[in-house]
């Protein structure tokens, strides 16, 4: 399982999926087809999502499929600001038109 932070037109949502890679085709085609074409993803550590979304998390994350699947943890942007530091995110993954 991975997280993330997607920062879209709308603003950073959180998300948790199965994908093997953030940058996989097939992820990249799910986001696609939500109408996120453009947009800017960091990559960040399970544990501390874990442990700031407690038992929110643990709900979330039991509800992913085994395989190639995605949920949002938060679509609170000032809430995502808040509980995560830019030093915790790795490095940008950029998707463009």
């Amino acid at each position: 399982m991975k997280a993330a932070i997607l920062f879209t037109g709308t603003g950073p949502i959180l998300i948790l999926t199965t994908y093997n890679s953030l940058t996989d085709d097939e992820f990249i085609a799910k986001l696609e087809s939500k109408n996120i074409k453009k947009f800017i993803l960091y990559e960040v550590p399970i544990e501390p999502c874990r442990k700031k979304y407690g038992n929110y998390f643990e709900l979330v994350s039991q509800d992913l499929g085994e395989k190639n699947d995605m949920r949002v943890l938060d679509y609170i942007g000032s809430h995502i600001f808040l509980n995560f530091s830019f030093s915790e995110m790795g490095e940008a993954i950029l998707k463009h038109e």
